[in-house]
């Protein structure tokens, strides 16, 4: 059975995800962004092995958050499902000074991947929106361009998928891909989304556990795994290795 760290399991696809796992009797650990909200994560999927703790946010935490799942031991496989919505109406900056949507969507996901030793799975949440993404990366901060929620979104989105494919280029020992859930109404989705929450969480828990040669590759993209092209940028290496760059540059974190 495989052990697999879930982040943002607190609720929606996240906790979904590892109530699958533990009732198939797999190892899981949750992540929530602070106490209280781990102790309601742990209660919701009874099973966990543990939950790590600390807001993606900012990156002194997101670093202690790998320093958790590191004293924890060997991993099988991480679930990179953090995630905040598109429906930010202003630039919310962090602890840090960066957009709160890049700083956990984009640069928590980065870091954890730099910190965290190297699982035999990596599996990143991106969205359908990021086709809309901004691929130049210019100005992944937003200090120059006029705010849009959906647009910061979307280049978040697209940031996941290129670290995914980039992570699957340099490491080849480790299963790196990226999926689109669909929209589904979660909280972030929203109650009008139309498409299948049941089916929402299974291609994440499909490429971290399954032993079927479908979900055994790197560097592709899925949705209800099944393979789906994902935007041409993110294969690109040089864009690849920019958008490495700039999160080590923005963290303090090099990529190792």
């Amino acid at each position: 059975m495989a052990r697999v760290l879930v982040t943002g399991s607190a609720d929606g696809l996240g906790q979904m995800a590892a109530r699958l796992m533990v009732a198939a009797k797999h190892r899981v650990v949750l992540h929530a962004r602070n106490g209280e909200r781990a102790s309601e994560a742990m209660a919701a999927v009874p099973g966990s092995e543990t939950a790590v703790v600390g807001d993606l946010s900012s990156i002194r935490e997101t670093s202690d958050v790998a320093d958790q799942v590191n004293g924890l031991g060997a991993f099988d496989a991480i679930i990179h499902n953090a995630g905040i919505g598109y429906r930010e109406r202003r630039r919310v900056e962090t602890v840090d000074g960066l957009p709160h949507v890049f700083a956990v969507n984009t640069l928590s996901t980065y870091v954890l991947t730099a910190l965290i030793n190297k699982p035999k799975r990596l599996v990143y949440l991106s969205s359908g929106m990021h086709r809309g993404g901004d691929s130049s990366l210019r100005d992944l901060v937003w200090k120059e361009r006029p705010w849009n929620g959906s647009n910061a979104y979307a280049d978040t989105k697209l940031h996941d998928v290129i670290l995914a494919f980039a992570v699957a280029r340099k490491w080849p020992d480790v299963l790196s891909n990226a999926l689109e859930p669909g929209w589904v109404p979660t909280k972030m989705g929203g109650p009008g989304a139309p498409d299948d929450l049941d089916e929402a969480p299974r291609t994440q828990v499909w490429l971290a556990t399954s032993e079927e040669p479908g979900a055994k590759v790197s560097g592709q993209y899925f949705f209800h795994m099944k393979r789906r092209a994902a935007e041409p940028a993110a294969s690109t290496a040089s864009i690849q290795d920019r958008l490495l760059a700039e999160c080590a540059r923005l963290s303090g974190v090099p990529f190792p």
